[in-house]
């Protein structure tokens, strides 16, 4: 059966971002494109911080990038600043950018090991632009320097969730999409197929279609209350279920920092994103070691301003949906499954979901090998975002608590353990399968946590070490100069992209 009718179900990021993309389709096919959503019914709206990947999107969408950051309050984001998950006082940032970069094949980390074995003290870390620019508190674009002598800039966005599906509403619209506003009272399946085929809204109007999009949220009003698809649950290895959410103003006369926050806490940790003109914050903790009260009064204890609106908790538990794509309906953002927003995955998953989506459909029907083909590539990358977030909570040294002996004692996949234990012998990392996180995720957390290189790659040891020294210095030499030349990341955004107050 042909799809000529798309229906989204829910009006957050996940169902605007879905409706920006596929409005494209209407500039060659007659499809229509419809949007339901109720404004009585909230959204969650934590997912302030992006990853890079997620610049790519509105780059295929031809959105102007100040005009947006000005529309959403957005700042700009060159990594993750981790404090006190390795042990109680441990700081460091995984940055968007690699590490130096490669000499005859081999990855710098391999390179800076060797020098280190030889006596070189310098941190990893100083041979990251992006860690340095974070740490001074500078930004600047790679066009505003581009110059084949020095390194680019690597960077995400922090953005207002709730500004940026209003955006990319009117984006959507100009473009076709029709918006209906109304709960989903009931669905009607398809006797034979078991296809959704018509949604009945509460005040009785019917929407039909022919490809749904279910952006519900954690409900899963259709992949999981019409079609009972099922949930893989892995709060085994990732015990965190519930979060607190305050947004604040920054009373502390702070400017925005060009990175993300992650403290870890007793049992669980906190997310401070700036945004122009306030912070979103959170508190992620699990409700097995730590009651709401506290985590509230832990949150409200350390933000930089006083709470501007009521807290909003939430609960959740951590996996996925055993089929992401089942029949006619396609699960994105929540709906298809919860990754804590501890590696800023939620809205990147949501992208890669549609990624996947447009690049297997075909508007000429539904086939079961598009959906297989869907639900296994998008299920390994659940999972290898999985063991990058068991990652954080099992490679600690903390004992203060029950949560982190818990954390610290339990089992882990076994993707996991050979991760790690390849690079506790030989510093290697494998990315696999088009994996989100590379080598230099992988190679932050794991150093900025305790586990230690026990050696390196050997082809590493061929290079003249005088012609090593030489290379390393001058990238740190550039770093440095780079850093030194920039603006602050505030002043940056008052000249790029400046919000209304």
């Amino acid at each position: 059966m042909a799809i000529e009718r798309i229906v989204i179900v829910g009006g957050g990021t996940a169902g605007w971002m879905a409706a920006a993309t596929l409005s494209r389709i209407r500039t060659g096919r007659d499809v229509a494109i419809t949007l339901v959503a109720s404004e009585a019914i909230g959204t969650v709206g934590v997912g302030e911080a992006t990853i890079p990947p997620f610049v790519n999107f509105n780059k295929l969408l031809e959105i102007d990038e100040a005009e947006m950051l000005a529309a959403v309050q957005g700042t700009f984001k060159l990594g993750i600043q981790f404090a006190n998950w390795g042990k109680l006082g441990d700081r460091y940032i995984h940055p968007f950018g690699g590490y130096g970069y490669e000499i005859e094949g081999v990855s710098f980390h391999h390179l800076w090991h060797r020098l280190h074995a030889e006596g070189d003290r310098r941190p990893l870390q100083v041979f990251n632009l992006e860690t340095l620019a974070a740490h001074f508190g500078k930004f600047a674009r790679t066009a505003d320097y581009a110059s084949d002598d020095l390194p680019p800039m690597n960077y995400a966005y922090h953005i207002d969730a709730g500004r940026y599906a209003a955006f990319l509403r009117r984006y959507a619209e100009a473009r076709g999409v029709e918006r209906r506003e109304g709960r989903v009272a009931d669905v009607a399946l398809d006797g034979e197929s078991g296809f959704v085929t018509t949604l009945t809204l509460d005040d009785g109007s019917e929407i039909s279609g022919d490809l749904f999009i279910d952006c519900s949220g954690f409900r899963g009003l259709l992949i999981e209350q019409a079609l009972g698809t099922g949930y893989e649950d892995w709060t085994h290895w990732l015990p965190c279920d519930r979060a607190v959410a305050l947004p604040c103003n920054r009373d502390d006369g702070s400017e925005p920092a060009p990175f993300t926050r992650a403290t870890a806490h007793s049992a669980g940790w906190q997310w401070q994103v700036p945004l122009q003109h306030r912070n979103g914050n959170g508190h992620v903790y699990c409700s097995e070691f730590m009651a709401d009260d506290e985590a509230h009064d832990i949150l409200v204890a350390n933000m930089a301003g006083k709470p501007t609106a009521d807290p909003n908790f939430l609960r959740f538990t951590t996996g996925r949906r055993k089929k992401f794509w089942n029949r006619n309906v396609v699960a994105l953002g929540l709906a298809a499954g919860f990754m804590e927003p501890l590696e800023s995955t939620s809205i990147h998953l949501i992208n890669t979901g549609i990624s996947k989506l447009v690049s297997v459909l075909s508007l000429d029907g539904i086939t079961q090998v598009q959906q297989d083909a869907f639900n296994r590539l998008t299920g390994i990358e659940y999972a290898r975002i999985r063991d990058f977030l068991i990652l954080h909570y099992h490679t600690t040294t903390r004992d203060d608590s029950e949560f982190w002996n818990h954390c610290r004692t339990m089992a882990v996949p076994d993707t996991l353990t050979e991760k790690t234990e390849l690079f506790r012998r030989s510093g290697q990392i494998f990315r696999e399968e088009d994996e989100l996180f590379n080598e230099t995720s992988w190679t932050a957390v794991m150093t900025g946590q305790g586990i230690a290189m026990g050696g390196h790659n050997v082809m590493a040891d061929g290079l003249a070490l005088d012609r090593l020294r030489d290379e390393i210095d001058g990238i740190e030499k550039s770093i440095r100069y780079l850093v030194g030349i920039m603006p602050s990341h505030a002043a940056y955004l008052r000249k790029y992209c400046p919000a209304p107050a």
